[in-house]
């Protein structure tokens, strides 16, 4: 489990592209500290584990099922990353439960200054905007945030000056892809309740 607050912005230093799969080699400085092999480590809000811990940096594994739900696939040498140990149980909770299991993917289409805010509009698909609520939560690249306003299209969050310095957010351009992760709890409620997206009916039919 993640908190959503960075710890550090990481950046990729190699990345080994097998069949399906591929090994990441981060390089770090804080998520580091207490670090052990076997420990997770968000890296743009994707919990991945360390496979090998280097002078600088960590190496770690990737799956084929956290390429395609993910923006981890798009990584190459020298891009930046958002980093953030496992919490502990003595870290304050300061952003929200993040699991670091990515719900699946949005696009950033606006950006939009406010004072000393910066609004950002990202679009998504609609199986993912039904746990989306204003003033709730969202993971937005391994990043905490309070959702400002939602559609049917898309949502946006304001960003403050301390967030845009200690993350990568503001330096995605228009049309960027980020790892979108819903608050888990609405899911749970949906599963509870035995309620079923709209988008699984419309497969049920087709099928």
């Amino acid at each position: 489990m993640f908190t959503g607050i960075i710890e550090e912005i990481g950046k990729v230093k190699q990345v080994k592209r097998g069949e399906a799969s591929s090994v990441l080699t981060i390089e770090a400085d804080t998520v580091l500290e207490g670090t052990a092999i076997g420990d997770s480590i968000s890296v743009n809000g994707v919990c991945l584990t360390v496979t090998q811990l280097l002078a600088g940096g960590f190496e770690a594994d990737v799956m084929a099922e956290t390429l395609d739900r993910s923006n981890i696939g798009e990584l190459e040498t020298g891009h930046e990353a958002n980093l953030e140990r496992a919490m502990n149980l003595q870290k304050r909770l300061g952003g929200h439960i993040v699991s670091g299991h990515i719900d699946g993917t949005g696009v950033i289409k606006k950006y939009k200054e406010d004072d000393n805010a910066v609004w950002v509009t990202v679009a998504t698909d609609s199986n993912l905007l039904r746990y989306i609520i204003e003033k709730g939560s969202i993971a937005i690249d391994g990043i905490s945030l309070t959702v400002a306003a939602v559609d049917e299209h898309s949502f946006a969050v304001a960003i403050i000056p301390h967030t845009a310095e200690q993350t990568t957010l503001l330096k995605k351009k228009v049309g960027d892809t980020v790892n979108l992760e819903c608050d888990m709890i609405g899911k749970y409620v949906e599963k509870l309740l035995g309620l079923v997206p709209q988008s699984v009916k419309k497969d049920a039919q087709k099928a």
